[in-house]
């Protein structure tokens, strides 16, 4: 049975009368055309054509020819929430050329080069979203009015509250094969996060947008918002997208980040394989540039910083540092069998920040980096100054320092890929130093209030 056959009869069998072709620009904003099952033939030969200026941020202008965009018969996911639907991710193509401009283009060429050096990225994620509601005068408020404790996090009866929502969300992860295994009330009021089992990159990335399709759905059914904004309240801890990963061997499975198993002995106490410790010292030497892939937007430098870690201060790491079971840092190790990136937050693209987060540790792994010795203090106790002494380099504090950093970034620039118009980092670059001086000229409410009648 070819490819075409297959979907055909499981859309049958589904039930499923339409396909979301999908795919996503710059900015993770999924994009989609609704096909009827009657026209998948063409759909899968020819793909969705779209303007491609018209989506964002795509590497096109008015003048550039369509894209057409390829499903991938592998990412065919029936949607339980409108079940006469299901979603297909799309390779976008230009003249019958991938387009190097694709996040998921992007990805896929790291992980067809990872798979020549025998080797798999395995990828779970912590999407953390708020649900809110618009106030007449615009303003936003925490969907939940009861909700207004000082520390709600993991607070039973603000789950309670939430909970057709909660269900609602983890009836349809199951339904779709992704396996829920939880699902709490987070640090801040109105704050929820959902978890499934980790998986490959690619289906991760996959899986992780349409989840958010999913939420911003329900909850719009509800009457509600959600967001996965890193900082929507600035009294409120904001969204993060906390990252574990790993890396196997393809051709037996074995995980190679636990200490004494492929990838060599644990040296630095923490249950890691050298290996694991390699990758994790390339994330280390190249945080101040990732973040402004993985921190994508003006608002994800409100999320960031030093805080005590209660409702209203930050989790997000402001430091270039890992060590064992401790929140304060950039890179955690929960258990002795991955990493946690505690970096990226509710704004990055999973396709750009698995590729960037590859780059880096592959740099890593093939220069012997050594990340130096766990650190073990609580660095949201500490003054910069006492973090600097202790060799640990401090984030970039907004989306143009982390942006200007990332320009000079030749590892990460190889990892995301070349176009005909030079490395994808350099229009990343471009991009993003545009959209924080576009916020940067506007005259905000703050300002006024503090102004106004100063001088």
């Amino acid at each position: 049975m070819d490819a075409v056959d297959e979907i055909r009869s499981r859309a049958e069998a589904d039930g499923v009368e339409f396909i979301y072709a999908m795919f996503v620009e710059m900015h993770g904003k999924p994009c989609a055309k609704l096909v009827p099952i009657s026209a998948l033939d063409g759909l899968m030969s020819d793909g969705a054509g779209f303007a491609g200026f018209a989506a964002g941020p795509m590497g096109q202008d008015p003048s550039s020819p369509d894209i057409l965009a390829l499903p991938d018969p592998a990412s065919y996911t029936q949607l339980p929430w409108q079940p006469n639907v299901a979603a297909m991710q799309c390779d976008p193509t230009v003249e019958g050329e991938l387009w190097p401009y694709s996040p998921r283009v992007i990805l896929r060429r790291s992980l067809e080069a990872l798979a020549e050096r025998n080797l798999v990225l395995k990828c779970g994620v912590e999407a953390e979203y708020s649900l809110v509601v618009r106030n007449d005068d615009g303003s936003i408020s925490v969907a939940d009015e009861r909700d207004n404790m000082a520390l709600p996090c993991y607070d039973a009866k603000g789950l309670t509250r939430m909970l057709p929502h909660l269900v609602a969300v983890s009836k349809n992860l199951d339904a779709m094969g992704w396996g829920n295994y939880a699902n709490d009330h987070e640090d801040a009021n109105g704050q929820y996060e959902q978890n499934w089992l980790y998986s490959d990159a690619l289906t991760t990335a996959d899986r992780l947008i349409l989840f958010r399709l999913m939420v911003h759905t329900l909850a719009q059914r509800d009457g509600r918002y959600a967001t996965f904004m890193p900082k929507p309240f600035s009294d409120k801890t904001g969204n993060g997208l906390h990252t574990h990963l790993s890396l196997w061997a393809a051709d037996t499975d074995e995980p190679l980040f636990i200490g004494g198993s492929g990838g060599g002995p644990d040296t630095k106490g923490l249950g890691l394989s050298d290996l694991a410790y390699q990758f994790v010292g390339g994330i280390v030497r190249h945080a101040p540039s990732l973040v402004a892939v993985v921190c994508p937007i003006v608002n994800s430098y409100k999320r960031m910083g030093v805080g005590a870690p209660t409702s209203g201060a930050t989790w997000a790491p402001a430091y270039a540092a890992y060590g064992g079971n401790n929140r304060t840092q950039m890179i955690r190790i929960p258990e002795p069998d991955r990493i946690e990136i505690r970096l990226g937050d509710g704004a990055a693209n999973p396709y750009l920040m698995f590729a960037a987060f590859l780059a880096c540790g592959l740099d890593g792994i093939d220069n012997n980096i050594d990340p130096g010795e766990p650190n073990t203090d609580n660095l949201h106790a500490l003054s910069g100054e006492e973090v600097a002494a202790k060799g640990i380099r401090s984030l970039p504090p907004t989306l143009l320092h982390a942006a200007e950093q990332l320009g000079s970034c030749d590892v990460i620039g190889a990892g995301l890929g070349d176009t005909a118009e030079g490395p994808y980092r350099d229009y990343f670059v471009k991009v993003k130093r545009d959209e924080f001086l576009a916020h940067h000229h506007e005259v905000t409410a703050g300002e006024i209030d503090q102004y106004l009648t100063l001088f």
